[in-house]
């Protein structure tokens, strides 16, 4: 048992690190379109971001 803990162990930790790393990841990218939605100075790229935004922000349905 001592084998199969030893063998577990890193790879749940590395799987937990690489989960807060796309987790940071995916929410600077919302936190950068939410800013260029808001911050760009043509209306056309303010609508580009908003709707880059919505995508990222879509839930998924069926529950």
């Amino acid at each position: 048992m001592s084998v199969l803990l030893s063998v577990v162990e890193p790879v749940f930790r590395v799987s937990v690190v690489l989960s807060a790393v796309t987790a940071f990841a995916y929410c600077a990218v919302v936190v950068t379109v939410a800013a260029s939605s808001v911050l760009f100075r043509t209306l056309e790229r303010r609508r580009d971001a908003r709707a880059t935004l919505s995508i990222l922000m879509r839930r998924r349905g069926g529950r």
